[in-house]
């Protein structure tokens, strides 16, 4: 058989690109080592990551942004930026880059060593810091979000780490528990390998996972612990047991010692905040000493609802979610006290009850009554849909919504919380490790003058975990000087 000619042409281009993202590696390793400085492209992060993720982020860009970013002009901006006396700051390489490329008249013809400068004066020689001290974070319970809000903890500790997990709180177990804990942490059936080292110190009850020293503590009540005997002060815990929902219950962490605040990872019950970042998280006050993530449909639909009332006002809705089975159905048909949920999830599509509809009213008070909800569990471990059902004040039509969508995933300070697809062809699994509260499925919209349908997909163990992460650092007060200005970039 003859091989057939390659396109010598297409081939180069692809092999100097892959040459300057292997050079961009160890550029954008001693940014965020040794200055704090970490990078992103288009709200991407590019900590930690590999030659064929740093190009897959420039296709993306190019996809959804529909310009000509590529390697051979973000390289040339990186060693600029490099070159400067940066203070701990958030760079979005991506939106530099294309600010470069479409100079206005008045800079056309300068340098772009000279441009960079001039567009990140304000984080030159600047002694701001995103926070006086690193914040001890306790994880109260180690089950999916648990493990995977640890992921994301370790996965950029450099220089520029401002949250620091120092200790995990589970019940007493049996001998080799931690190993078993550890090796859940390590190999995950849905997101994978973890990308990091962990060892295992079994004589002094814990771990240490990319040089972070992380304990293990035994307790079987909130309130039982002293943090100061490990070192840990002023700590923000993070409940994601789900145990305790309330005010009352959710107290007694404030009475171990060493304990400053509380984060739950679930809906809260009685008249605490219930947060979803992007969204309300402004409302957060220093004496905000217990507050609620909302659940993972919350965060993946308030965005998107807080947007559409906006551009055209929200008569009311209907949200249908389609949701990953959880760990709270039964494998196999048994006894459970709610109904419907004691027959097998691997098996069934199981109707259940959502409260994530009348939550939302939570965090965008002009809804509140407007929305219902419900629920179909299905046989799939992760990766959700939410469908908004609307009927709208004004008209809109399909190519409307999803313009205004795409632009907002890309140049808005929701772009961490609203992401976007055209891919005719996606499925859930595609979703998996997408780190936004929800992706809208751009082909599936569905307008029909003032009334609307959206689709849009989430990981409801991933993407809110990342929402969690975001929440801590907004309970902390970690404030990022960022390029551009007042742009978050915390995915």
């Amino acid at each position: 058989m003859v091989r057939p000619n390659i396109d010598e042409g297409i081939f180069s281009d692809w092999k100097q690109r892959e040459a300057l993202a292997q050079e961009m590696v160890p550029i954008l390793g001693r940014l965020e080592n040794h200055k704090g400085v970490q990078m992103f492209m288009y709200g991407r992060t590019l900590s930690n990551r590999s030659v064929p993720k740093i190009m897959l982020a420039h296709r993306r860009v190019r996809e959804m942004a529909r310009n000509e970013l590529s390697e051979f002009e973000s390289h040339p901006v990186l060693v600029a930026l490099s070159k400067l006396n940066l203070c701990p700051c958030q760079i979005d390489l991506g939106k530099l880059t294309v600010g470069y490329m479409n100079q206005s008249e008045g800079d056309k013809g300068m340098g772009i060593d000279a441009w960079v400068k001039q567009e990140l004066a304000h984080l030159i020689d600047s002694t701001h810091k995103p926070i006086d001290k690193p914040v001890d974070v306790v994880l109260y319970g180690f089950g999916r979000i648990g493990r995977l809000v640890t992921r994301l903890l370790l996965e950029n500790t450099g220089n520029a780490s401002v949250m620091r997990l120092r200790a995990v709180v589970v019940r007493a177990g049996r001998e080799g528990d931690l190993l078993k804990r550890v090796n859940l942490l390590r190999n995950d059936s849905v997101h994978g390998t973890f990308e990091g080292t962990v060892r295992i110190d079994e004589a002094n009850s814990r771990i240490i996972a990319n040089g972070n020293i992380i304990h293990f503590i035994n307790a079987d009540a909130p309130d039982k612990i002293d943090y100061t005997q490990y070192g840990i002060e002023n700590a923000l815990v993070i409940d994601n047991t789900g145990k305790w929902r309330d005010e009352a219950g959710l107290s007694l962490h404030l009475q171990s010692k060493g304990v400053s605040k509380v984060l739950l990872t679930a809906p809260g019950k009685g008249g605490l905040k219930n947060v979803v970042c992007g969204i309300n998280h402004d409302t957060l006050g220093p004496d905000d000493k217990i507050v609620t993530a909302a659940s993972c449909t919350t965060n993946a639909i308030a965005p998107v609802l807080k947007l559409i009332n906006e551009r055209w006002g929200i008569v009311h809705g209907h949200v249908e979610t389609v949701h990953a089975y959880t760990n709270d159905q039964n494998l196999i048909d048994n006894y459970h006290k709610a109904d419907r949920r004691g027959r097998s999830a691997a098996l069934n599509m199981v109707l259940t009850e959502t409260g994530a509809a009348k939550a939302v009213s939570k965090a965008v008070p002009e809804l509140e009554g407007k929305l219902t909800g419900n629920a179909v569990r299905v046989p799939v471990a992760n990766v959700s849909m939410a469908i908004l059902n609307l009927t709208l004040i004004t008209s809109c039509t399909k190519e409307d919504i999803n313009e205004y969508l795409r632009k907002i995933a890309l140049h808005s300070p929701l772009q961490n919380q609203i992401g976007y697809t055209e891919s005719k062809d996606a499925v859930s699994s595609d979703f998996i490790g997408s780190r936004e509260a929800s992706v809208l499925d751009a082909t599936a919209t569905v307008c029909n003058g003032k009334n609307m349908v959206l689709y849009l997909w989430y990981d409801n163990e991933f993407g809110y975990s990342n929402q969690v992460v975001r929440m801590v650092s907004k309970m902390a007060g970690v404030r990022h000087l960022t390029y551009p200005q007042n742009e978050s970039m915390a995915s």
